[in-house]
């Protein structure tokens, strides 16, 4: 249905603030098992998911969120050959893991089928044909892999995703990885008044693994700087340099990004002094039974 050229959405960031973006009509309104579903048009982003009232993915900027969140740990294992995806609805995470011809065996774990079937059916180009609940698949699982990428909305009260950026859940997630396994996480608001969550996650991983890394992408659809979690068992993305990087990329055959390369991995590998000092001075690491919510539904 078209909206009015002055209908706005509301994408609540937290209590405090509110980020408004013009609407240019409405694809699809619903609900699931788990959530809130809409895809909408806008004028400045494509068409857009949002769930529960946020904005996932839209069609012009989806690139630069799935390249960060997937390449820097395919391209710091010498070698993945299988990759765990927890959450990706969209696609887009599965359409890049696919890009390293390393990769053998790729599980994506999406607790809301729902989501993945509208997002085949009004945003193709996400998946582009690459296309349970994913702690107890892990929990119940023998499978090991070698990287894990963890692609869930943010922790909301009643929302689907908050029981996995537990502590309890990224030691399952320890325990299921290779001895060389990485994990990388989407970890949230990487603005100056919104580090909770990206530096509680850092600081509960730092209580699992033994090497992490905060880094960061810019995404104009979720308000400006954005936050990602790296974990591993030994392997360190701040150790592999630029030319290691694009080596890396040739030698995979991995053309055509637009976001990600070895310049890109070292700036994104480099956040700004006040998000190092943000992450040491934080001492919340979340629990089953602390979790962390960033606001209410």
């Amino acid at each position: 249905m078209d909206t009015d050229s002055d209908n706005w959405l509301k994408d609540k960031i937290n209590d405090n603030l509110i980020q408004m973006h013009r609407l240019a009509g409405e694809v699809y309104s619903g609900k699931t098992d788990y959530q809130s579903v809409r895809i909408v048009r806008t004028p400045g982003s494509g068409t857009a998911l949002v769930l529960d009232g946020k904005i996932q993915s839209t069609e012009r900027e989806e690139f630069i969120y799935h390249e960060a969140i997937v390449h820097p740990a395919m391209i710091v294992h010498p070698q993945p050959e299988s990759v765990c995806i927890v959450g990706g609805g969209e696609g887009g995470v599965l359409r890049e893991v696919l890009r390293h011809r390393t990769v053998k065996r790729a599980v994506m774990v999406e607790i809301d089928a729902q989501v993945t079937a509208l997002s085949r059916q009004y945003l193709p180009g996400e998946s582009r044909g690459a296309f349970d609940d994913a702690r107890a698949y892990l929990e119940n699982s023998p499978d090991r892999f070698d990287v894990i990428i963890i692609d869930l909305p943010d922790p909301i009260e009643e929302g689907p995703a908050y029981r996995l950026f537990t502590k309890e859940f990224y030691q399952t997630v320890f325990q299921h990885l290779t001895d060389d396994g990485i994990i990388t996480v989407q970890a949230g608001s990487a603005s100056l008044t919104e580090l909770l969550n990206l530096t509680a996650v850092m600081k509960t991983l730092q209580a699992v693994f033994p090497v992490t890394a905060a880094y960061l992408t810019n995404m104009l659809c979720y308000g400006g700087a954005w936050g990602f979690a790296f974990a591993s068992k030994g392997l360190d993305p701040v150790n592999v340099t630029p030319a290691d990087i694009d080596r890396r990329l040739t030698e995979r055959g991995i053309g055509g990004l637009r976001h990600y390369d070895g310049i890109t991995h070292r700036g994104m590998f480099s956040p700004p002094l006040y998000i190092r000092e943000a992450v040491k001075q934080q001492t919340r690491i979340i629990t089953d039974d602390t979790p962390l919510y960033l606001y209410g539904t």
